[in-house]
């Protein structure tokens, strides 16, 4: 059985989306009203606040703050919408070139809460039947279809649509099994916190380490069970299930297990390196990385 992932062929899909993805410029602070020329204060008046009523056109319009409060920043500050600003709480709206999603990748934060259960299972939802993916699993299997691989399948439009189910469904499979059911489990935390800090070696180790070693629940280090044991659990379903015969081999499914495991770690690279592409692009800075302050400072 031959399983493709998406890192980076995908990139036929960024100048699609490239354009829709320009970050958004905030807007500058209104002026304050100028007092007029002619109004003179007492010393007195000077050290306490004016009592007087604020004119309407001092005031900010309701339309005005209606609309300013319709926004927010995610954790990737990308300003979200009222209506999605609880939604997705914890995770990302992202999308690794602009394109694949990359929910579960969190940038210049440690201080998020865990997920529960079901926001695990929301979030790898979302991302498994995403828009996206149709076009990418067809496309896949369209190469499958062109090599002949798992020739148990056959040719033909039946041969294809056996191939895009089964492509679908290995991809969608491992992503429940890693990112939602055993890190419910075994609460283990699903998410990829960017490093976002030191050399190129640096980072790239920090990030193929997270396949091995990944957050729990209660913010402590663990084995990352989640990702080698269910990814193996996943091609081992896979392969005995709805794959042909003749690929129904212990040693065809500990081969897909590698070569999950080999395109995961390609991607969290990506993953760990794509914001400071995207700033690239949008040409924004790196913003600065969220801490929690005691309450009395200010």
């Amino acid at each position: 059985m031959t399983f493709v992932k998406w890192p980076f062929t995908a990139l036929v899909f960024v100048s699609v989306f490239v354009f829709s993805a320009a970050a958004q410029q905030a807007q500058p602070p209104a002026a304050p009203a100028s007092p007029p020329a002619q109004q003179q204060s007492s010393p007195s008046a000077d050290s306490a606040p004016s009592a007087a009523p604020q004119s309407s056109s001092d005031r900010p319009s309701s339309d005005k703050v209606k609309k300013d409060e319709t926004k927010d920043k995610g954790p990737l500050g990308v300003v979200v919408p009222e209506k999605d600003q609880n939604k997705n709480a914890g995770t990302s709206n992202d999308r690794l070139f602009y394109t694949l999603p990359n929910f579960l990748t969190i940038e210049n934060t440690r201080n998020l809460p865990p997920l529960s259960a079901r926001e695990k299972f929301k979030v790898v939802t979302r991302g498994s039947f995403d828009y996206v993916q149709y076009p990418w699993y067809a496309f896949l299997s369209a190469i499958s279809q062109a090599e002949n691989s798992e020739p148990g399948y056959g040719q033909g439009w039946e041969g294809y649509g056996k191939r895009f189910g089964a492509a679908f469904a290995d991809g969608t499979i491992e992503n429940f099994f890693t990112g939602a059911i055993l890190p419910s489990v075994l609460h283990q935390d699903p998410r990829f916190f960017q490093l976002g800090h030191g050399s190129f070696m640096h980072r790239t180790f920090y990030a193929v380490s997270r396949n091995f070693v990944t957050r729990t629940d209660s913010g402590g280090s663990q084995f990352n069970y989640s990702e080698i044991v269910g990814g193996g659990m996943s091609a081992f379903l896979s392969t005995y299930s709805y794959h042909p015969s003749a690929d129904k081999t212990v040693s065809n499914a500990v081969s897909v297990w590698g070569t999950q495991l080999g395109y995961d770690t390609i991607t969290i690279v990506v993953k760990e390196f794509w914001p400071d592409i995207r700033r690239k692009v949008t040409h924004k800075n790196k913003p600065e990385v969220a801490t929690e302050q005691p309450a009395s400072v200010k």
